[in-house]
């Protein structure tokens, strides 16, 4: 995978021409974003990403990260790469120009993360988690706590990680046990472990800023007596620099599966000076400012996988020699490139359909995160909101869920070679695998989905997406094939929508059949959503043939992988529709004793 190279056509495609990313900077006052900047920012971090991170990234899955004494070493190159990162000025680039930020967007500065997970996911977590400690603190720390933490934080002089699990608990934070005590100076004693703690500690920065969950004395059980902190590594002075070591420590790091170049912590607090951020109580509710946004880039990472499986599988595919095709090269050849082969390029498609639509959907969220922090209508950030509540689940689990399948096509196509660690295919499989994991499983993404947004909403939030929809397919005008999309595009929203009915009134007296549904129905929506946005491509790279473009095979590309996507990928949402309507009696009538004899 030393040869990953960042997908620029298709982001400056999918940004400018399919969805006018310039107009979109000028109305929300961006104006020093201009096309032609935002290309050479993504020029400088494609080089970044292809010739830095990449050289590195099976260098950090053999030597993985080292534990000892609480020290984490992280593996050759990934420090130095980091001292270039912050040198580069990345750290900072969507952050308010008054705590040293350069003010850019955030859906700028987020989709040239795509380049430098694809390159090295495990040197990616690095700063992608120091990202989500300066968003919340941005969004509900006090000035004295912006001041004392946010330039070095921005600058990249120091890192950041979010400690919300602990071993008895997992995703369920309502039966979280560390404790925060008040101490007499406003400062809180915190006592506690956490697990699975990405990068919660390494050899990168001077100080870890920990944005730790918590529970005060005498705070209500489950969910709602959650409190969230600011507790660093090493203390700090009220002018922001690195004071005596605080009672944070590194117990351990995790043996695991993939990811092996990003250090898996467990952090043990030991009356740990901590500062509560946001109001006592509501610890959740401040963490979902991150949470959203942090799952937007989980997504991203799927997305990002597709696409490195789909480049390492598409040179292979044209280089390796093997059978002879029927129909196709010159008869005299003892065996053609397997890229000829008819089930060598459905999985090729499949992986460029998931990569590319999964970029487009991710763009379009990255484009609505925008107009929800800048716009100056509060009637466009409601509707932003709304659509951000919808998309974001579909984002996070779709484009993870499907890279498992896109990783796995990439060790497919290569064939005996594809599962040898030399080529990068198995380590790309297993350090995606995580993605379906971390920031919600696939399935507590399916029940936000369907039972907070979707029946929680009373149908109005998918009710905003599919009137957008359907007022793009009212004024659609294409060739015949692209209509036909239009057509079938419909009438799948409108089995959306009887789903939807018919899984709300089956809840109303089964509440099992939430958790039975919600799966399937998340998958369902992926497929329909993607559709949506393969049809857009299609119609814009249309036009561009039209008026003669000189990059035809790209357009033409587009055009072609929406004909493979409506054809034979949109049609597997039956599958999950049935299921769907299954219901919940062949889950749950099996007795537990049932299952092993």
């Amino acid at each position: 995978m030393e040869n990953y190279q960042s997908p620029q056509r298709d982001a400056q495609f999918v940004a400018y021409e399919l969805f006018d990313f310039q107009s979109h900077y000028d109305r929300l006052g961006f104006t020093d974003a201009s096309q032609d900047l935002v290309k050479a920012i993504h020029t400088e971090a494609a080089k970044f990403a292809d010739n830095i991170l990449a050289p590195i990234n099976q260098v950090g899955d053999q030597q993985g990260c080292t534990f000892n004494e609480g020290a984490v070493t992280t593996p050759e190159g990934f420090k130095e790469a980091y001292q270039q990162y912050v040198e580069g000025g990345w750290p900072s680039m969507s952050h308010p120009e008054k705590w040293g930020g350069q003010g850019l967007p955030y859906s700028l500065a987020t989709s040239i993360a795509e380049y430098f997970s694809g390159a090295n996911h495990a040197w990616a977590m690095y700063p992608g988690l120091s990202q989500g400690c300066i968003s919340t603190i941005l969004s509900h720390g006090t000035d004295e706590q912006k001041a004392r933490f946010l330039p070095k934080l921005i600058e990249g002089q120091w890192a950041g990680t979010m400690c919300l699990t602990e071993a008895h608990c997992g995703s369920d934070l309502g039966l979280l046990r560390c404790k925060a005590a008040p101490n007499e100076d406003g400062s809180y004693s915190l006592t506690g472990t956490k697990i699975f703690i990405s990068a919660g500690e390494h050899d990168f920065t001077d100080n870890i800023v920990h944005i730790v969950l918590a529970r005060l004395p005498d705070a209500p059980v489950g969910t709602k007596g959650i409190s969230l902190f600011i507790v660093p590594k090493f203390n700090v002075t009220e002018d922001g620099e690195v004071d005596d070591r605080n009672q944070v420590s590194c117990g351990s790091i995790e043996h695991k599966m993939g990811i092996n170049g990003s250090a898996t912590c467990v952090i043990n607090f030991d009356n740990a000076k901590g500062f509560l951020i946001g109001a006592e109580n509501r610890g959740l509710n401040c963490m979902f400012t991150f949470m959203n946004v942090a799952r937007i880039g989980t997504g991203l990472e799927g997305m990002a996988a597709s696409e490195a499986a789909l480049q390492g599988a598409l040179r292979y595919a044209k280089d390796r020699v093997q059978f002879r095709s029927p129909t196709q090269r010159d008869g005299s050849a003892p065996a053609d490139e397997i890229i000829v082969h008819p089930d060598v390029r459905r999985m090729l498609l499949t992986q460029k359909a998931f990569a590319e639509g999964g970029r487009a959907l991710a763009y379009y969220c990255m484009q609505q995160v925008d107009v929800s922090q800048h716009s100056g209508s509060a009637e466009e950030q409601q509707l932003a909101e709304s659509r951000l509540a919808l998309l974001t689940p579909i984002v996070k689990a779709f484009l993870t869920e499907t890279a498992q399948e896109a990783t796995s096509y990439g060790i497919q196509v290569f064939g005996g070679h594809g599962y040898v660690s030399e080529w990068g295919m198995e380590q790309l499989a297993r350090d995606t695998r995580i993605s379906t994991l971390y920031e919600g499983t696939t399935g507590i993404q399916a029940l936000d989905l369907l039972g907070r947004k979707v029946l929680g909403s009373k149908g109005e939030l998918l009710g905003v997406f599919i009137r957008e929809i359907a007022e793009y397919c009212q004024s659609f005008s294409g060739d015949e094939h692209q209509q036909q999309w239009c057509d079938t595009l419909q009438e799948y929203m409108q089995q959306w929508q009887q789903l939807t009915q018919h899984v709300g009134s089956q809840v109303a007296t089964n509440p099992d059949e939430l958790g039975a549904a919600s799966v399937d129905y998340l998958m369902y929506s992926g497929y329909v959503t993607f559709a949506y946005y393969w049809l857009r491509m299609a119609k814009t790279a249309s036009v561009k043939l039209s008026e003669g473009s000189t990059e035809s095979d790209f357009y033409q590309g587009k055009v072609e992988t929406a004909r493979f996507f409506f054809e034979r990928l949109l049609p597997r949402s039956q599958s999950h529709a049935a299921g769907v309507r299954a219901g919940a009696g062949s889950l749950m009538s099996i007795g537990e004793n049932m299952f092993k004899a």
